[in-house]
């Protein structure tokens, strides 16, 4: 006799952190309830409910000193706010994939698009997707149903229309629906939301039945996707039993079956699977004693042991380790083998670096080779299975994850975080559009999740980095107003240039110095004083809080040449300038950068001078006397002639020989 568990039996992950939830707030000294029952499983209601959980009907039920739960199935957007109206403590246990159909109908209903919905529209999934849905919408179950509903409403094949499904609906009949909505419908949006685990559930289902003599599908007769099973497997074995315990097991029938295959619902715990095959081994070995001893204890040390699980899942113990493999043992007959490459998604990584000799590890069973005695194992499957999980919650929950980034490719970069690769746009990956991208190569990214699709041969995730920037760019943004004044110094870092001034960053805000107030100088241009990436001290010269503008100052009131001019150069003083400019009444001459003086056409010598340029060119230089100063007007009066008289001979005095 061969007995065969579906690997994906059992729990799905929904399901899991449903319950998972309930056990813990329970745990933790709470009182709960569930607004209905938690999981479609009466056996692990019954038990929860021995723990104190109550089951509720309506929000108005809940006492003032309870914690109520909302199941994975989810609720109508009406429940959540009148939770939120009667200030009850409420858990969300929504499963993800049932919060992203919600997220999908409440979209595109209030976009005014005709909402259908495949699936069972008793099911408490089901309304509560009615209940996320602002604009009309309908189900439907069957292909007739589905064909009804086209019939009646002619118009829709013109109109937008949104379709969504059922997470444990059939996959066989959602096929149908789509060939015949594709072929009638033009500008529909069919959004493919049937989870992933009831897919591959589904068809793990149907090929174990074509398989076996008997079919055992454990779990809730009101369960929705453990019914489905029971029609899929009984489309392929025609001794198919739907079962809820250990109890209503068809021992006859098990007895004389030669391959028996065995699934179980996504609401079914692993518990009552082991209590299944626990009991079935026993029973038969009862019936059937012609059948050797040995036969039956190899069944049960092969089906049912202390850490059996129901996903294909064992601890191993590190027994040895070679560059290419790792040895564990598993406590069963075969030799358990991890490869390399089974061992860490890390193409780069060691065996000796990742595990050493005692080490449990839990792995998946990949192969196992009864005739070699040897079972392939994987720990990376189990890592990318938990990582995913994390990925998936922390889409719903809006987490803030960090990761590196190892690949750059085009239209964005890939970081991998938990193991899992996870997609970012180059639109999402920087701070503003267009920067280059090569710069986050290997470098730590802090982003979100905003989307996850789990398809049966691929998963993929996509986040934004520009998420958290811009948020935590807010926050900084936010501080900065909180304090800023006017004359509060900040060493901030340049950049952008523009012709009119250059964008320096204070801290998570940008404000601008004007390029007058890059110099005391003239400049043409601030890549004269400063470049892109130089860290340069200023000062809030203004602030518009409303349009959310800074006015930055550079230039320093000691490096003024005006307060220099005042300090070093009174009137009366003589210097050496160097002539910039030439008009009809004079000359222009720099005393200091960003100051020039006037040396008028009669200052200029002492003989008659017609034009400046009779005597002077721009580029030469000359000696003058500062004969005035107007700092309010910013005007010098120079002169050469001054000098001249200066140095010449007083009345009645003999020049020397």
């Amino acid at each position: 006799m061969e007995i065969k568990v579906a690997a994906t039996a059992g729990f799905c992950f929904g399901v899991r952190r449903a319950v998972e939830l309930v056990e813990r707030l329970v745990g933790e000294g709470k009182k709960v309830c569930t607004l209905g029952a938690i999981i479609h499983n009466p056996q692990k209601v019954q038990e929860l409910s021995a723990r104190g959980v109550r089951i509720v009907s309506a929000p108005e039920e809940v006492q003032p000193d309870e914690v109520l739960v909302i199941r994975s199935h989810g609720v109508a957007a009406s429940v959540m706010e009148k939770i939120k109206r009667l200030g009850i403590a409420c858990e969300d246990a929504t499963c993800p994939f049932v919060q992203k159909i919600h997220r999908i109908v409440a979209e595109h209903s209030r976009q005014g698009e005709k909402i259908l919905i495949a699936g069972d529209r008793e099911h408490p999934e089901v309304q509560g997707i009615i209940g996320h849905c602002v604009s009309e919408c309908h189900t439907f179950k069957t292909e007739q149903e589905l064909l009804e509903l086209l019939d009646k409403f002619p118009s829709w094949k013109k109109e937008p229309v949104c379709v969504v499904v059922q997470t444990t609906f059939h996959q066989k009949d959602w096929k149908k629906f789509l060939e015949i909505l594709q072929k009638l419908y033009t500008n529909d949006k069919i959004f493919d939301t049937i989870c992933s685990a009831t897919s591959d559930r589904q068809s793990e289902a149907a090929v174990l039945a074509s398989e076996s003599d008997l079919m055992l599908v454990i779990g809730g007769r009101h369960s929705s996707n453990t019914n489905k099973l029971f029609e899929i497997c009984r489309a392929s074995c025609s001794q198919t039993y739907l079962i809820e315990t250990a109890d209503e097991l068809p021992i006859e029938a098990v007895a004389q079956a030669h391959r028996i295959g065995i699934t179980a619902g996504a609401s079914t715990p692993a518990s009552i699977i082991k209590e299944v095959l626990v009991t079935m081994t026993e029973e038969i070995k009862t019936i059937t004693e012609s059948e050797p001893e040995e036969n039956f204890k190899t069944l049960y040390e092969e089906s049912v042991k202390e850490d059996y699980n129901t996903d294909g899942r064992v601890v191993g113990v590190v027994v040895g380790i070679t560059p290419t493999e790792v040895y564990v043992d598993v406590g069963r007959k075969q030799q358990g083998i991890v490869p390399l490459e089974q061992l860490s998604a890390d193409p780069s990584a060691k065996t000796e670096d990742l595990v050493k000799i005692g080490d449990k590890l839990n792995l998946k069973i990949m192969k196992t080779n009864d005739q070699e005695g040897t079972m392939l194992l994987s720990k990376k499957i189990l890592d990318a299975q938990k990582g995913w999980d994390e990925i998936v919650k922390a889409e719903e929950e809006q987490t803030i994850l960090t990761g590196v980034v190892n690949e750059v490719v085009k239209g964005g970069v890939v970081v991998m975080v938990n193991g899992v690769r996870v997609f970012i746009p180059a639109s999402l990956a920087t701070a503003t559009r267009g920067e280059p991208l090569d710069g986050l190569l290997k470098q730590e990214v802090r982003f979100r999740i905003i989307e996850t699709t789990n398809a049966r041969q691929r998963r993929r995730a996509v986040g934004s980095i520009r998420s958290v920037l811009n948020e935590e760019r807010k926050a900084k943004a936010d501080a900065f107003w909180a304090e800023a004044e006017v004359g509060k110094k900040y060493v901030g870092t340049v950049k952008s240039l523009t012709s009119y001034g250059a964008f320096v960053d204070i801290g998570g805000i940008d404000g601008m110095v004007h390029i007058s107030e890059l110099s005391w100088g003239r400049i043409k241009h601030p890549s004269e004083v400063v470049h892109v990436g130089d860290t340069i001290e200023v000062y809030i010269k203004a602030l518009d809080p409303e349009k959310g503008k800074i006015s930055l100052g550079y230039r320093k009131a000691e490096d003024n040449p005006w307060e220099i001019l005042k300090n070093q150069y009174p009137v009366g003083t003589v210097c050496e300038v160097e002539v910039v400019g030439l008009t009809q009444f004079g000359a222009f001459a720099r005393i200091l950068p960003g100051i020039d003086g006037l040396i008028h056409v009669s200052q200029i010598s002492n003989e008659r001078v017609e034009k400046p340029q009779d005597v002077l060119s721009v580029g030469q230089k000359v000696t003058v006397k500062i004969t005035a100063i107007d700092f309010e007007a910013k005007r010098i009066s120079l002169s050469m002639k001054a000098v001249l008289d200066d140095t010449a001979p007083a009345d009645g005095e003999e020049e020397e020989a």
